[in-house]
């Protein structure tokens, strides 16, 4: 199953990512992370993708919000390599502030 996405949806709400369900679930992680309308979010998802679609969600959520504090908080460094690789992908969702703060 193949489809046609637009990384730039993760940055531009407006853009259809081409992932069914899927700006439902940018709106959610976006409600989680910036203390928006959690309800409305979670309804959204729920309606598009059924209740265990959101908890799927809920839950890849948690993971990776663990995994970013460990990786923070133990000060691993995103290999310059790897950043020069996802040159492309980093710039079309607006991240470069955080390559430079990180790589100078």
């Amino acid at each position: 199953m193949g489809y046609d996405l637009d990384i730039r949806a993760i940055g531009d709400p407006d853009l259809a990512c081409g992932v069914p369900g899927g700006n439902a679930l940018l709106r959610f992680v976006d409600a989680l992370l910036a203390d928006g309308d959690a309800d409305a979010a979670r309804q959204a998802v729920r309606a598009e993708l059924g209740e265990d679609g959101l908890v799927h969600a809920a839950g890849v959520f948690g993971n990776f919000q663990m995994m970013n504090r460990i990786a923070e908080g133990t000060g691993i460094p995103i290999p310059r390599q790897r950043v020069a690789d996802e040159a492309d992908a980093i710039a079309a969702i607006g991240l470069e502030h955080m390559v430079k703060s990180q790589h100078g």
